[in-house]
């Protein structure tokens, strides 16, 4: 697993659970307790977590900078990728609802080519990016902007899309897990992501291959409630990523469609 989707997946086990030991995370990431203790020290010194004895614990002081702003740059080019295989599966024509992330900022940059359509957004991030584009009709989903992540959620946001129907939702994802399905850290994002999935014809999942493999703390939805997964070619390694083969085995048996880029 490459430094920086390491510390990305560290840093939202770290935030979702408020505290996890350095045992733990070694064992969730599959590397040594002491690669663990360097990835903290790393994120300590950009003020992204704490170091307590044997543990981490989410810094709550810097949430502006704790959240999208930090893993913005991590892996960008892998994300920029998945980002253009899922614009190429959108139609033109349709209405999407597009999911808050930092991949999905990746997907928002590729959607003009498809234009012309409707776009529904759940990230302030992705609006910035439409915005005005020639062909592209933006919506913009009420609710609550999240700290750090700028993600809109809450009641008004789930209102707003319960009022909507959309042709495909394009969700990002936490955490995909064989037995437990989609998951994410955060329950008021996972409490979204099941209204998105809820009001729309089709769904697509987008993640990158640290995701795999991993159960976060709140369940979104079983594996078959997404139709299409794109992630990149490395999930398919099991020598980088032990549980991707087999994530992506069972995905295949739930009738999800698989797209590595």
């Amino acid at each position: 697993m490459k430094v920086a989707n390491r510390w990305d997946l560290t840093l939202r086990l770290v935030q979702g659970a408020g505290r996890v030991s350095v045992a733990e995370l070694a064992q969730r990431l599959g590397v040594s307790e002491m690669t663990v203790r360097r990835d903290l020290d790393e994120l300590e010194r950009q003020g992204l977590i704490r170091r307590v004895h044997g543990a981490a614990v989410a810094t709550r002081s810097r949430e502006e900078e704790a959240g999208f702003t930090a893993r913005e740059g991590w892996q960008a080019a892998t994300k920029d990728r998945l980002g253009r295989a899922v614009a190429d599966l959108v139609e033109p024509g349709g209405t999407v609802l597009l999911d808050a992330g930092t991949t999905t900022v990746h997907v928002a940059e590729h959607l003009a080519a498809r234009a012309p359509l409707t776009v529904a957004v759940l990230s302030l991030q992705a609006a910035v990016r439409l915005a005005d584009l020639p062909g592209i009709r933006l919506l913009v989903v009420g609710g609550q902007s999240r700290p750090g992540e700028r993600s809109l959620v809450g009641p008004l946001a789930v209102r707003t899309m319960e009022a909507m129907a959309f042709d495909l939702f394009v969700m990002s994802i936490g955490g995909v897990h064989p037995r437990h399905g989609w998951s994410e850290f955060s329950l008021d994002d996972a409490a979204v992501k099941q209204v998105g999935l809820a009001q729309a014809t089709r769904t697509v999942a987008v993640a990158d291959a640290t995701k795999l493999g991993v159960r976060a703390f709140s369940q979104v939805a079983p594996l078959g409630a997404v139709d299409t997964f794109v992630t990149d070619v490395a999930a398919d390694d099991g020598d980088t990523h032990p549980m991707g083969p087999g994530t992506l085995t069972a995905l295949r048996d739930a009738g999800v469609e698989i797209v590595l880029a």
